[in-house]
């Protein structure tokens, strides 16, 4: 194996490690409080497995390119923005009403499952799985938290994560706001709109704050700290651009997700607002975000 594979596969498995032990620890408190909560924190455990795990690569990344040694801490920080994404996944499918993640039901779908097994109504049991979500991502987002904690980064640079994390946090929460609102719009918003809502959503948790935490955990200046969110900025703007063109022209077998659902959906990308300011728009725009839209349709 090449070398930085292999160190990238050995950075992985402490971010596993760290997320390992503290579900394992989480069950273990469970346990005398019911197997229904047991199997929420192992419905948890299996909504971060399957990622890139590229939140962690981030902080890994700018935390040895700057000469940072100490890797456990590291592999806290990245797991506290592994935990962090979990977090805001099991609230976005509760907001986006999706049972499904990846192919396979999500917490809110495998609690709903679980309650038509028992023989509630559909509309008790969609409840019953909304309401398991919105506490399991509380859950996670707290630990998020409690893991730069346990990172036994102190004093400022504890401070610093913490503010890292809140801004994440704190960005992350105005644009999926900004993103609901956009449905309530009669027009499109405008390209700018939706860069600026994708970067707030995203880019901000995803690439900024990792890549800050990464430098802060080294010792950087805020210079090189403030460099890092500017730059974390742009690819995550790239890369949520990337993922909106997959949504619409991207192989179904390699994305694991429909390519007809945002449009279904009449999800507020960038390239709706380019096709909508372009001739012949008026022609299809009724067929945007039509639930009952067909693969012609689409096509």
């Amino acid at each position: 194996m090449d070398a930085g594979l292999a160190t990238a596969a050995a950075r992985q498995s402490q971010v596993d490690a760290v997320l390992a032990r503290l579900f394992s620890l989480a069950r273990k408190r469970a346990e005398p409080l019911g197997a229904a909560y047991v199997e929420l924190w192992d419905r948890i455990e299996a909504s971060t497995n399957g990622g890139k795990r590229f939140r962690p690569r981030m902080v890994f990344a700018a935390y040895s390119a700057l000469g940072g040694h100490d890797f456990d801490a590291a592999a806290y920080v990245g797991a506290a923005f592994e935990l962090l994404h979990t977090s805001l996944c099991l609230h976005d499918d509760v907001i986006d009403r999706d049972f499904t993640r990846r192919g396979v039901p999500n917490v809110a779908g495998a609690f709903r499952d679980r309650a038509l097994a028992a023989g509630a109504e559909p509309a008790t049991a969609e409840h019953h799985g909304v309401s398991a979500a919105v506490i399991a991502g509380d859950l996670a987002l707290f630990n998020a938290y409690r893991l730069i904690d346990r990172s036994g980064a102190g004093g400022t640079v504890r401070a610093r994560l913490l503010e890292v994390m809140d801004e994440a946090l704190f960005a992350s929460a105005a644009g999926e706001l900004i993103d609901i609102d956009f449905t309530l719009r009669p027009e499109l918003p405008h390209v700018d709109d939706i860069l600026s809502m994708e970067r707030l959503k995203t880019a901000v948790y995803s690439f900024e704050g990792p890549l800050q935490a990464g430098a802060i955990l080294a010792g950087a200046s805020e210079e090189t700290v403030a460099t890092l969110g500017e730059f974390g900025r742009e690819i995550g703007i790239a890369y949520q651009l990337v993922d909106d063109v997959l949504g619409v022209f991207g192989a179904e077998e390699e994305t694991g997700k429909t390519t007809v659902g945002d449009l279904r959906e009449g999800k507020r990308t960038v390239l709706v607002a380019y096709a909508a300011s372009a001739p012949g728009w008026d022609g299809y725009a009724d067929l945007f975000g039509d639930p009952a839209l067909t693969e012609a349709d689409a096509e």
